[in-house]
């Protein structure tokens, strides 16, 4: 179920991944974003899965302010935003063993 959600919201959020590169991409060392994802806005790391290229798709979330970010590290290390929003919410898991 894991890998359904995270392959839908990769297609989910490839356009927009296309339309951040034509536009203004903010990219940087995974230290920086991440440092500054915690820092500022109190997100931390909720899921990641393996995409196209060997690249690292990341979502990082705030229980408490409610933002969101997912973000794209290629293989040499470079982190880009792909998205952000705000009223960000945990969904509540089956118990293990139990399919939808």
């Amino acid at each position: 179920m894991k890998s359904l959600l995270t392959g839908l919201c990769a297609l989910a959020f490839l356009p927009s991944w296309a339309d951040a590169q034509t536009a203004r991409t903010i990219c940087g060392t995974r230290d920086r974003i991440v440092g500054t994802l915690t820092d500022r806005f109190g997100e931390t790391a909720r899921s990641w899965g393996l995409g196209p290229n060997n690249r690292i798709i990341e979502v990082f979330a705030s229980s408490e302010t409610g933002s969101w970010t997912i973000t794209v590290t290629a293989p040499d290390g470079t982190t880009c935003l792909v998205a952000s929003g705000l009223y960000w919410e945990d969904l509540a898991q089956d118990p293990a063993g139990e399919a939808m």
